[in-house]
């Protein structure tokens, strides 16, 4: 699925099944919530903790494509084309960052 394609299939469902969007600061504490619940699977997967029973039956992609539903409702919301913002930031990142990361010791170190 494209990103146009998804900013609009999710754009049909909240007028249809959703009823209409919530606002701007409401979908904005919901995607903090599901950066959290992504965050709590991560850190759990991937870092020191361990999952508690209530945790187990969180799944990654799940949560991941909660938070881009968010992101996709408040990008709908202020009239933000996704596709061409990305676009915009693959040039920025590519003008500004060109050789910033390869001349990054942290990230190659001498050998």
């Amino acid at each position: 699925m494209e990103i146009k394609e998804a900013q609009s299939k999710v754009d049909e469902w909240i007028k249809t099944i959703g009823v209409r969007y919530f606002s701007e600061m409401t979908n904005l504490g919901i995607l903090m919530e599901e950066v959290g619940e992504l965050s709590r699977i991560m850190v759990r997967t991937y870092g020191e903790q361990s999952f508690k029973e209530s945790d187990k039956n969180n799944d990654l992609a799940d949560e991941m494509a909660d938070v881009l539903w968010v992101l996709i409702c408040l990008a709908n919301q202020t009239g933000v084309d996704l596709t061409t913002a990305l676009e915009k930031n693959f040039d920025k990142k590519n003008n500004r960052d060109a050789l910033r990361h390869k001349e990054n010791s942290k990230l190659n170190p001498p050998q």
